[in-house]
């Protein structure tokens, strides 16, 4: 592969040195990303995707659905992203995926798997495990992978890594977000990203069913504990009547923490026939041990879980008495 004029002076077996020397004896590599795949989970994977195209490395990028948020469109490689697997591949990596289980299937034992993350619930399930819940993103780890192997980061892939990390850190402003990572965000804009070309293709796209079901959503806003606790949800026929996508109305729960008086904020909607839980808290409020509680996982500050029913009220209720348990 082509080197980037910066290497990195460690010669010892570690795993970002295993895991590249597995990407080389290798005939053919699926990359994971996970299930209701963000940025960080699609960027990581398509700055690998771009690295081994440029390389002729002959690979997949892979998804159990093929509901991909369209607004990462302009990433290189995008169009490549498919939900059918190869009939054969000899190394998996996955990129972002908190647990096993949100590779979306099961992987033959017998594949060596590269497990590329930064979440807390990560158990290291891979072959090798390139883990570091310190991070910002999992993309600020395939970018180390990147330069303590000496692999050239081009524009492409650079794009891909700042996209991942931008969104991950939610505009940098997420305290896991330090001094170095804004070294690491010189060095890819150095390569080609270009901060003002990425927020714009990032912020400036929404839908017009975004700013039709947002409201509804908000209306939904209950709180809770004197205001320092706050749900909302959304329900099934908004979506029917709106023509939104569950993504549309994400940013709902940024909007409720943005409240003074708001210190942990929690969101429930429908997604694949079950109630995803999305969570957020400021401070010193773990989050990840609340979804951990109902077998998710994620961050100290932003987590989430799944709850197996239709009905989001019920999934609200029962996500709000673990919630006051904790916080009392």
């Amino acid at each position: 592969m082509k080197k980037d004029f910066i290497t990195s002076n460690k010669v010892d077996m570690s795993e970002y040195t295993k895991a590249l020397e597995l990407i080389e004896k290798s005939r053919y590599i699926l990359i994971i990303t996970h299930v209701n795949p963000d940025p960080d989970s699609i960027g990581s994977a398509l700055a690998l995707s771009n690295l081994f195209h440029e390389n002729k490395i002959k690979h997949k990028v892979y998804n159990v659905s093929s509901d991909l948020p369209q607004n990462l469109d302009f990433i290189p490689r995008f169009e490549k992203i498919t939900d059918q697997l190869p009939a054969f591949f000899d190394l998996a990596i996955s990129v972002d995926c908190g647990t096993y289980k949100r590779l979306g299937f099961e992987l033959d034992p017998s594949i060596p798997l590269i497990n590329f993350d930064h979440h807390k619930s990560n158990n290291k399930f891979g072959t090798v495990n390139i883990v570091d819940p310190m991070k910002s993103s999992t993309a600020e780890l395939v970018y180390e992978f990147f330069k303590h192997n000496g692999l050239y980061i081009t524009k492409n892939s650079a794009t891909a890594l700042y996209v991942g990390i931008y969104d991950d850190t939610l505009a940098f402003s997420l305290a896991r977000c330090d001094e170095i990572t804004f070294e690491k965000i010189n060095f890819l804009v150095e390569c080609g990203a270009s901060p003002s070309d990425i927020a714009n293709k990032l912020l400036r796209r929404d839908s017009l069913a975004k700013y039709r079901i947002i409201p509804k959503v908000l209306e939904s806003l209950e709180l809770f504990k004197e205001g320092e606790v706050a749900s909302i949800i959304a329900k099934e026929e908004w979506f029917k009547q709106t023509g939104a996508h569950n993504r549309d109305c994400e940013d709902a729960l940024d909007m409720v923490m943005s409240i003074a008086i708001v210190k942990i904020a929690f969101f429930v909607r429908v997604v694949n026939g079950v109630s995803r839980v999305s969570l957020r808290s400021k401070g010193k409020i773990d989050v990840s041990s609340i979804a951990g509680h109902f077998g998710g996982g994620g961050h100290f500050n932003a987590a989430g879980c799944t709850l197996d029913m239709l009905d989001v009220e019920k999934a609200k209720n029962i996500v709000l008495k673990e919630i006051l348990e904790v916080y009392k």
